[in-house]
This record gives C-alpha cells, sequence and structure tokens, in this order.
C-alpha cells in the first residue's frame, strides 16, 4: 500500500454503530455559473499551499471562473523563500506560518471565511497521534476564535473503529478521523474530503518500489493479494476539483464527506499499468507482514497494518465503491486516470 502523508471516517462521537457511515447520496450537483456575481470576495485561507493538496486547491480555484469570482486566497506555507512558495507569491497573498504555533496560525487566519487544511504526521509513530492532533484541533479552535464561517478538512478513515479494534497501529489515519469529530463539535461550518491513495506515491515513496534483484528481477513484495482494492487519486491536479465542488455549493455540503478518487483499481491492475508505463516486468510476491515491514525504514507497523486493511476492508472502509461513485458524480472537472497519469509522470525503474 502506498500512504498519503499531507482521506472516510466513522464520526464516532455521533454514531453507536462503528460501521455506519454518514449519509452520502444526496449531494447537490454543481449548480453555480460563470454568470453568478457575488458582492464580495471571500477569503479562502490555504494551509500547506505548497504542497499536493493545496497547489491543486488553488489552481483549480484560478482555473475555475466562478470559484474565482467569490474567492480571493491566500497561501500558508512554513518557508516563503521556497521556489514554489515564490512563484505563488505573483498569484496570491503567501503568508508564513507553522501549524504548530497558535500566534502564527492565529495571524494566518484573520478576516477568513473558509479554511482548507490538513495535518501532517510526524514520522516517529509514538508521537504522531499527539502532534497532529494538537495541531489540527488548535487550527480549527483557532478558525472559531477569528470568525471563520467554514472549515474544509482533509480527513482519513478511522481504521481502529471500522475495524472494531483488529488494527490499531494505523495512527497516520485514525487521528485525522478524531480531528473531524472534533470540528464536527465546534460552531462552525464544515466539510470533509477523504483522498485515495496519492498515484504520486509510486513514484515518491521509493521504498515501496519494486526491487531489482541479483537476476536483474524487479520484485514488489507486498502482504495483500493481487486482488486488493485501491482508490487511486491524481493528488495534484485533482484534489481541487473535489474541494472545489464544496466551496461552489458549501451550504449543500455542510457536515458531507467525499470520498476522493478517480476510479478504483484491482493491485493486479495497477502492477499492470506500472510494467506499462516502465518497460520493465515486475514480479509481484504475496509475502507475510514480517517480510514486508524489512523493506520498510519507517513506520513499519502503520504500512503493514495499511496495507491489510486495505484488503480486508477497502481503503475508504465499507462500500467503497459507492461511495467514491456518488463523490465522481459531483466532482468539478474532468478526474485524471491512472492511465493518463502515467502517460503525463511514466514510472522509472533503474
Amino acid at each position: 500500500m502506498t500512504l498519503r502523508y499531507e482521506q472516510n471516517t466513522i464520526n464516532s462521537t455521533n454514531s453507536s454503530n462503528p460501521l455506519a457511515f454518514p449519509q452520502t447520496n444526496s449531494f447537490p450537483a454543481n449548480n453555480l455559473t460563470p454568470n453568478s456575481t457575488p458582492t464580495m470576495s471571500k477569503l479562502l485561507v490555504v494551509l500547506g499551499a505548497t504542497g499536493h493538496q493545496g497547489t491543486s486547491l488553488i489552481n483549480h480555484v484560478f482555473a475555475d471562473p466562478t470559484l474565482s469570482s467569490i474567492y480571493k486566497i491566500r497561501a500558508i506555507t512554513r518557508d516563503t523563500t521556497s521556489a514554489k512558495s515564490v512563484a505563488l507569491a505573483s498569484k496570491v497573498q503567501v503568508v508564513q506560518a507553522d501549524i504548530t504555533s497558535r500566534d502564527s496560525i492565529t495571524a494566518a487566519l484573520k478576516d477568513a471565511h473558509t479554511i482548507f487544511y490538513t495535518t501532517f504526521p510526524s514520522w516517529e509513530a509514538d508521537k504522531d497521534r499527539d502532534h497532529q492532533y494538537t495541531s489540527g484541533t488548535m487550527v480549527a479552535d483557532v478558525a472559531v476564535a477569528q470568525g471563520a464561517q467554514y472549515i474544509i478538512y482533509s480527513t482519513l478513515p478511522a481504521i481502529k473503529t471500522i475495524s472494531q479494534g483488529k488494527y490499531t497501529k494505523v495512527t497516520v489515519f485514525d487521528v485525522k478521523a478524531e480531528i473531524e469529530d472534533y470540528i464536527r463539535t465546534l460552531p462552525i461550518k464544515s466539510a470533509f474530503v477523504s483522498l485515495g491513495s496519492f498515484m504520486e506515491n509510486y513514484e515518491e515513496q521509493f521504498f515501496l518500489k519494486p526491487q531489482k534483484n541479483d537476476a536483474g528481477e524487479y520484485i514488489l513484495k507486498r502482504n495483500h493479494s493481487l486482488d486488493t482494492l485501491w482508490p487511486l487519486l491524481d493528488a495534484t491536479s485533482d484534489t481541487g476539483k473535489f474541494v472545489g465542488a464544496i466551496l461552489a455549493a458549501p451550504a449543500e455540503f455542510e457536515g458531507k464527506r467525499l470520498h476522493c478518487a478517480a476510479k478504483i483499481y484491482t493491485y493486479a491492475e495497477v502492477i499492470a499499468l506500472l510494467e506499462k508505463s516502465s518497460g520493465k516486468k515486475i514480479v509481484f510476491q504475496q509475502v507475510s507482514s514480517e517480510e514486508f515491514a524489512k523493506g520498510i525504514p519507517v513506520l513499519q507497523e502503520v504500512f503493514v497494518e495499511a496495507s491489510k486493511w486495505g484488503e480486508e476492508f477497502g481503503y475508504f472502509g465499507p462500500g467503497q465503491e459507492e461511495l467514491v461513485n456518488e463523490a465522481v458524480k459531483v466532482v468539478r472537472g474532468k478526474l485524471t486516470t491512472f492511465e493518463e497519469f502515467l502517460e503525463r509522470q511514466p514510472f522509472t525503474l533503474e
């Protein structure tokens, strides 16, 4: 499995049934037109503006005539001197802030109407839950204190809850579900996007790529089967198209969660597409969780359990095909298939 680090949570505070998903079958059609005339631009603050998700959202709002007439953007980044930040500054206001600093977030959210954000792992399993929860809830609290009207949070499945305690180590997912639950208790309108596995990760998470053996074969080891289903998303191109649907009709999406992916692929289909793109034969080996963990330098238990979770329950949990189909119906723009992604960014094997 590839993990996204920048997705369907059970609202544990609001549901006595750990497998009961909120109703998501009544999403509105996109009903705004370029002729809509808002009386005043609303300030959309995008935290993590230079990451996959923030970049996608900013680019999408700029390209959408309706959204760009409704929202002006403030981009928040830790480093305003980076090349990406400098490029952004030619289009939007760029502000430095640290998601762990209440003072800097307070300044960053001044006059905000809508806030989009996610939280990021610490890469240390024993510290990750507290690290993310503290920063994620603090941003929400500051948003309320600053008088913001709407939060859009990028969440992930509540694996421990949905699996009824079978999988407990995937803290990078579970903590985002906890943050979602917390946001839902606050006196502010909110909506959520739960993002599928990033297409970008097949190249970027180098330690999960096929490894060349002494015979010159490219071996791909996983602790799940080839039949395992993965919903894939071109995060950099398509996150904004889902968030854009919420921005276009915030009242209709209030309290709802979009499960964002272009398509659900079997792992066999994923491998076939990686082979075609790279021009190299990939040999799949289903191995034990212990063997799989040997090739992972960080967060071994997280990757091991997340892979088994996906095989048994589905990445988004029970009913993921219906959840993805519902979101695809309301997305604001054409989505990128994995085939199209690999044509644009070919998969490389040395």
